[in-house]
């Protein structure tokens, strides 16, 4: 019996729009990395980037559950002494919600080429508007 393997000029991408209101950040970042990677699909190879596009809307209004928007730290390093910057998950929320979520879902993703290769294939609005109607995106639902 064999495997089928997917090239990667066959793949078929197609545009999914997620809405994070109310939504808990890591069910959100869990579900676009699973599209992102293409293991919804039944044509799923490991090695080939076939997973399709990600449009996520109302990042700010994702919600943290437990204590985590106080305990949760966001880390930056400017590779300079002295040079690390430590902001608070209340502070990414406020001020930067849209790179909060990136971040979710990007660690989720392989650590690689081929991961960064998905992670482009990932747009995130802190708002209910995206410019990507043309593309025609269906509504993906997190149960």
């Amino acid at each position: 019996m064999n495997s089928y393997m997917q090239k990667k000029e066959t793949v078929n991408r197609k545009w999914y729009v997620i809405d994070a209101e109310g939504q808990v950040l890591g069910r959100v970042a869990a579900k676009a990395a699973h599209i992102l990677r293409g293991k919804h699909k039944a044509t799923y190879t490991p090695h080939i980037d076939c997973g399709d596009y990600i449009i996520i809307v109302n990042a700010e209004k994702a919600v943290l559950t437990g204590n985590k928007l106080e305990d949760k730290m966001y880390y930056n390093h400017s590779m300079y002494p002295g040079g690390l910057r430590v902001r608070s998950a209340k502070v990414m929320k406020e001020q930067y919600p849209v790179e909060m979520v990136e971040r979710a879902v990007k660690g989720m993703l392989p650590h690689n080429r081929l991961g960064r290769q998905m992670y482009k294939k990932l747009f995130v609005y802190a708002g209910s508007e995206h410019p990507h109607m043309a593309q025609q995106p269906e509504v993906m639902e997190i149960k």
